[in-house]
């Protein structure tokens, strides 16, 4: 990453009951991170907690909304949806258990955002519904039957790149976004 750019972190899906449940570079990008982003499922609150706890002693902000496992203790502290700014990129956010692709590009475009992040299916990919740009960064602990990964956006000046990045270190997909 470049000096003039800023790292934003997008996770989703950690499943877990006890912690964070980060690992190798998902762990260093969360702590490398001015903004992580969860995108829901945590299943506990103190997953939550933990989350909160890495990111705030890093020095970086947090975002999150709840997904369709996380108990009412998860919920009466984040909600279902959110839209956050950083560095002049607006991202929306939302699990998504309630959302087709149509709900998600309307949600996109009622947001204003540049792009709308997405969890639930554990499958990471970037993919563009007619105007709106739509990443789901998979899940780094608990893949299913898809490769575990996180999202790293790199804000730049002109262009936000993205990659998606398994906890090894492997960069598997690129995409970029204007700004």
């Amino acid at each position: 990453w470049g000096p003039s750019s800023r790292m934003i972190v997008v996770l989703s899906d950690t499943h877990g009951t006890t912690g964070s449940r980060l690992d190798g570079r998902t762990a260093s990008a969360v702590r490398e991170a001015d903004l992580v982003c969860h995108c829901g499922d945590f299943t506990t609150e103190t997953v939550l907690d933990e989350f909160e706890s890495v990111v705030e002693s890093a020095g970086g902000e947090f975002a999150a909304v709840a997904g369709n496992n996380d108990p009412p203790a998860v919920r009466e502290r984040i909600s279902d949806d959110t839209v956050v700014e950083h560095e002049g990129v607006r991202l929306a956010l939302v699990h998504g258990h309630r959302h087709h692709d149509t709900a998600l590009a309307m949600f996109g475009r009622q947001s204003n955002a540049d792009l709308v992040c997405v969890g639930h299916s554990h499958k990471p990919e970037f993919r563009r519904l007619g105007q709106v740009s739509v990443l789901n960064p998979g899940s780094h602990a608990d893949p299913r039957r898809y490769r575990p990964a996180h999202a790293e956006l790199s804000v730049g000046a002109k262009v936000i790149g993205g990659s998606l990045v398994s906890p090894d270190g492997e960069t598997f997909e690129r995409f970029e976004l204007p700004r």
